[in-house]
């Protein structure tokens, strides 16, 4: 189910904003357009002008509902049991802030009327508007060819002028990264997560929200898939492996890869880790990911956990915001100071095991020696206030500048804090800078030495 969603009453006059406000939509000249075109179906007056178009004859029409904009997603009546399953599916997360309202149901002999909550528009039009192309829509159809859809784009654009997204660096803004947080595990398999099915709100509190629930399933809580094969699910190109081999029992974890692609897709400014639309499912199945596109280390490690080929070594749907790529500048230089304090801690206790891990990925982190990277006068700095030398072959002593400068960071002579910034934001880009894979090798180190709950709770308490 594809959903392009105007702007939330933006087609409106202030009187009927007002009306809307008071619910005073039962005569037919307080309708838009003085109700011509419209007409009512129980509690929900439906227009003819239709916003999004689904399979099987389901399509998405502006409407009015108690008073209030809504979407009204029209479907046959042969697909009754699909409605009833998203109904029952919303009802269930009512109170979940990202996932899309339900407001009602009506019927006439032929459809089934659906009154939901009226968006600003899909992830996928979000994202195409801040892209310096439209021809990359997540759309297999590509809708980005046709007039209509242009135009609905530039109503977005001039909607969405003053939304950042990106950061100078390429790094994802923090409302971006806000928006792909949302995506919360839910015990709920989607089955068709894609971007045109994640939904912006921008009136209320910016988010992002999952719609079109018609074919998802609630998991079991004693259950950990729904027991059957997983076909006739999902969309061309958004489809986990196993989906498309018919092979295995429907987990989250096909979930989990499609969130690897809908992030992928938001962090690239709407590229797709498996190519073109007609050569995904091919690549999918074969596993021919390319992610040579993603040049921040810790998306492209993120990435690649989540579209891990064996759905049992991709990581759960509610650990993914706990991986670096999510982590606040702060929460960053965090963690490399409580592994600097592990290793001196495990040290003592006479366990080498962290800090021979942690030296094994020097070649990795830096070429030659790391002081050599560092401005002189912020590393006379640090030598003023350490009898011991560094020594710039060593990761942990590395570690320890990072340490140091974090605890430091206020005290720093003004031309040294002219180099490295004086707030956590820049001391990291400094470092991240000279050592752009420090932060996630020491964060696969820490975790294949099952030191990352500990480590983990300090960072995530920031």
């Amino acid at each position: 189910m594809v959903l392009f969603f105007d702007v939330y009453v933006g087609n409106l006059s202030r009187d009927h904003k007002k009306k809307i406000k008071y619910g005073s939509f039962d005569r037919k000249d307080s309708l838009p357009n003085g109700g011509i075109g419209w007409r009512k179906i129980g509690k929900i007056h439906v227009s003819r002008k239709e916003i999004a178009k689904g399979s099987n004859g389901t399509i998405v029409l502006e409407g009015i509902y108690e008073g209030r904009p809504v979407a009204v997603k029209r479907l046959v009546r042969a697909h009754c049991d699909v409605a009833s399953n998203e109904i029952q599916i919303l009802l269930a997360s009512d109170q979940h802030k990202n996932i899309v309202r339900y407001h009602g149901v009506e019927y006439d002999p032929d459809f089934v009327y659906l009154a939901l909550e009226r968006c600003a528009c899909s992830l996928d039009d979000l994202i195409q508007v801040h892209s310096d192309s439209s021809n990359n829509s997540a759309f297999p159809g590509d809708p980005a060819s046709t007039d209509d859809y242009k135009t609905k784009l530039d109503s977005f654009r001039a909607m969405m002028q003053d939304v950042d997204l990106w950061r100078a660096d390429g790094y994802p803004s923090p409302l971006l990264q806000k928006l792909m947080s949302h995506l919360h595990d839910l015990r709920i398999i989607h089955r068709d997560l894609k971007p045109q099915n994640v939904l912006i709100t921008k009136n209320r509190p910016f988010c992002a929200q999952l719609s079109d629930m018609g074919i998802s399933k609630p998991l079991p809580e004693d259950k950990s898939s729904l027991g059957y094969h997983a076909t006739g699910c999902g969309t061309s190109g958004w489809r986990a492996p196993e989906v498309l081999l018919h092979d295995g029992h429907q987990t989250p974890a096909m979930d989990v890869f499609s969130l690897g692609c809908v992030l992928c897709f938001c962090f690239t400014r709407g590229r797709h880790p498996f190519g073109e639309n007609l050569e995904r499912d091919h690549n999918i199945a074969s596993n021919k990911m390319d992610l040579s596109f993603v040049d921040i280390p810790e998306a492209h490690d993120l990435f690649s956990c989540l579209l891990n080929q064996d759905p049992k070594l991709r990581p759960k749907a509610s650990e993914v915001l706990h991986h670096p790529f999510f982590w606040s500048s702060r929460m960053r230089l965090t963690f490399l100071h409580d592994i600097s304090d592990e290793v001196e801690s495990e040290a003592r206790k006479g366990n080498l095991d962290l800090l021979n891990a942690l030296e094994n990925i020097a070649q990795l982190v830096f070429d030659g020696n790391w002081d050599e990277k560092i401005d002189k006068d912020v590393m006379d700095d640090l030598r003023q206030h350490r009898r011991m030398p560094y020594d710039g072959s060593c990761v942990t002593d590395l570690l320890r500048v990072v340490r140091n400068k974090f605890n430091h960071l206020g005290h720093a002579p003004e031309k040294v804090k002219a180099i490295h910034g004086s707030d956590p934001n820049d001391l990291d880009a400094y470092f991240a800078k000279r050592f752009p894979i420090l932060l996630i090798e020491s964060y696969k180190v820490v975790s294949q030495n099952c030191k990352k709950e500990k480590l983990l709770a300090g960072v995530l308490s920031k």
